[in-house]
């Protein structure tokens, strides 16, 4: 108990989501949770927290970009709900068999060809 909390504890400045997969997996794997991990209960939830991360932005009407105007608290509570959405995506696309790195990698490839970057202005 007390090295998993003090892992818990450390920064990790940067992690991977193949890093992040095999926490999540381990993580339910010792809780016994995997068997409530269908693609759809997952997605459930998925949606779930993005209702909570909604509810962070609801009735503030546009923000500036870097939260300027906002609390400490109110930015780590934010952090903690995006977390929660990611996690869940991490763990929905690792469920689906999907390698959500490549996925994203080549979906990005295929915006800049859908949407290439306007002509240089030329004078």
């Amino acid at each position: 108990m007390g090295e998993e909390k003090e892992n818990a504890q450390e920064r990790v400045v940067d992690i991977s989501l193949k890093d992040l997969s095999k926490k999540l997996e381990d993580f339910a794997r010792v809780r016994d949770w995997e068997k409530y991990h269908s693609p759809r209960n997952l997605l459930l939830a998925m949606v779930g927290e993005v209702g909570e991360l909604s509810e962070i932005f609801q009735w503030r009407g546009e923000v500036d970009k870097g939260l300027p105007n906002w609390e400490e608290s109110e930015k780590e509570h934010l952090g903690e709900e995006l977390s929660d959405v990611l996690l869940y995506l991490i763990r929905l696309s690792d469920i689906c068999g999907i390698d959500l790195g490549d996925a994203a990698s080549r979906k990005l490839v295929k915006n800049a060809i859908k949407y290439p970057p306007p002509p240089p202005n030329v004078l």
